[in-house]
């Protein structure tokens, strides 16, 4: 039995945390090659626990930045790496701008399934500290990411993180693979923030977003029209669901509206 695996039996899995474990070294391997991570980056790995991501890592940057919440974890880590610099807490209370000070981030991670949502909105809300994010997570939120319009999956999430950053379904990832295994399958994507901004106002195009997706099943007209002039919209736009619009057809909408008073 290794120190890893030792260790593994040593410490209990707290699920409040979403902890699931990848034991496939092929798959922690192709994360980090598509991840493009290199000896120059500015590396930081979200919540390593055991290492397994991490040691791939090292392969290619030996000196880099990672974040635990679990301090038996984080201690692990800190015995097995001692050359790394972990930061024992909350990555949702992380300042990622003091840490992309000299040069923007480069992030990996296998992310809990629990606050998959929070961490891309966190991401999405400093996307200048960052040149990408490589990230596993839950296979039914890496669809919703990366959805098109007119299905199903396509909502809020696509809409916010596609507007500010290009997102690359990369693979899925069996739950076999985890310890211990988890009831759902993963996936793998990347996203790679846009050099500029679409919109002069991109919290106001956020709230537009929600707003227009607020009743799935509603046109737009009905979705906008108590917070929105819609005066200067064509009407067969209106008459549409949000799920019909392209990105480029939300940019071009919210250009056209006006808060009410």
């Amino acid at each position: 039995m290794t120190n890893v695996e030792y260790k593994h039996t040593e410490i209990a899995v707290k699920k409040k945390l979403g902890q699931n474990f990848l034991t496939d070294r092929n798959i922690t391997r192709k994360i980090v090659i598509a991840s493009g991570a290199g000896p120059q980056d500015n590396i930081l790995e979200i919540g390593p626990g055991f290492g397994s991501l991490t040691r791939e890592i090292i392969a290619c940057n030996p000196i880099f930045t990672v974040v635990e919440k679990d301090p038996k974890l984080a201690e692990f880590i800190r015995c097995e790496y001692p050359q790394l610099n972990i930061l024992e807490g909350d990555f949702l209370k992380i300042d990622l701008e003091s840490l992309a000070k000299e040069k923007p981030l480069r992030i990996l991670g296998n992310i809990p399934y629990s606050i998959t949502t929070p961490i891309l909105f966190k991401l999405l809300e400093h996307r200048n500290s960052f040149l990408s994010a490589t990230l596993m997570m839950q296979h039914e939120v890496a669809m919703r990411i990366s959805a098109k319009p007119s299905t199903k999956e396509y909502g809020i999430l696509a809409v916010q993180m596609q507007a500010f950053c290009k997102i690359d379904y990369l693979f899925k990832v069996g739950r076999k693979v985890f310890r211990p295994q988890p009831g759902v399958d993963s996936a793998v994507i990347r996203m790679t923030p846009n050099n500029d901004d679409p919109v002069n106002d991109a919290n106001g195009f956020r709230r537009f977003v929600r707003t227009a997706f607020h009743q799935r099943r509603k046109t737009l007209f009905n979705n906008l029209k108590e917070n929105y002039n819609l005066e200067s919209v064509e009407s067969h736009t209106l008459q549409l669901r949000a799920e019909a619009l392209s990105i480029k057809e939300f940019f071009q909408l919210f250009e056209q509206m006006k808060l009410l008073p």
